[in-house]
């Protein structure tokens, strides 16, 4: 699966359309029986880096009194519409901007343009996941003394990017009510590594036959450190509940660096 999948072989990266070109291999992070002594240290070695990276990217952001959010999911869950919706209802009240990461398209980052926030696309290609020096270089392009909240959309995937530190304040993994109440069961490291996990889409839970129930079970089961958020991007439904959450935060990081 690792070989297959395109992480393997990944030599540029697009960032509002500016072209970098990597000179090593990238190693998806994933122990197979088949991988050998050299592959498993090439990939802790990536890891490492991308560790070491990641701890610059957060003293940098603290530095700067910027709260930062890394949203995952699996495609299609919401992401985009939810930092839309964001953007929507809390107008001018919170400075944010957006670092888009996406295989191929600026459709995203165009999207939430729309909202008067500033926002860069990321284009990773075969990549499946954004990395700390993708971001290093995103946030170059932002002018991060006019921000309070950068929220990190990250590729759609729920295997890849929970290896990745990116720098983070605060993870955030998406379930909507299409996808099933089992995806805890069968993705579980990444809803370990949340801090927060919103399920999106409860408008449509009982059309497409989602069992709340069970989804909450599972939900503690593997994540009991997270705190849930139930939502509609689309119809608001919750959203209030997740912008009161998102404000005590801001304060709180505020009155840290005070």
């Amino acid at each position: 699966m690792c070989q297959d999948c395109g992480c393997n072989n990944v030599n540029k990266v697009e960032i509002d359309g500016v072209i970098y070109h990597s000179h090593s291999h990238h190693t998806h992070p994933h122990k197979h029986s088949h991988h050998s002594p050299r592959e498993v240290t090439i990939t802790r070695g990536i890891l490492s880096k991308n560790d070491r990276l990641a701890a610059q990217n957060r003293d940098h952001f603290q530095s700067q009194s910027i709260y930062t959010l890394n949203l995952l999911s699996s495609p299609g869950s919401g992401k985009t519409a939810l930092i839309e919706r964001t953007l929507k209802d809390t107008g001018n009240e919170l400075k944010i901007g957006v670092i888009v990461g996406d295989l191929e398209t600026d459709n995203d980052a165009q999207r939430i343009r729309s909202s008067n926030a500033p926002a860069i696309q990321i284009t990773t290609g075969n990549a499946c996941h954004l990395e700390a020096e993708m971001i290093a270089k995103a946030m170059k392009q932002l002018d991060l003394s006019a921000l309070e909240l950068l929220i990190i959309e990250n590729v759609g995937n729920l295997v890849c990017p929970a290896a990745y530190d990116l720098g983070e304040t605060l993870r955030i993994v998406l379930l909507s009510t299409t996808e099933g109440e089992d995806k805890p069961l069968k993705y579980p490291t990444i809803f370990k590594s949340a801090q927060v996990v919103i399920v999106n889409k409860i408008d449509i839970a009982e059309v497409v036959g989602f069992d709340r129930e069970k989804a909450m079970i599972n939900l503690k089961k593997v994540a009991p450190q997270a705190t849930i958020f139930e939502v509609s991007a689309k119809t608001g439904e919750g959203m209030n509940q997740w912008y009161t959450y998102l404000r005590k935060m801001l304060q709180k990081n505020q009155a840290v660096m005070v």
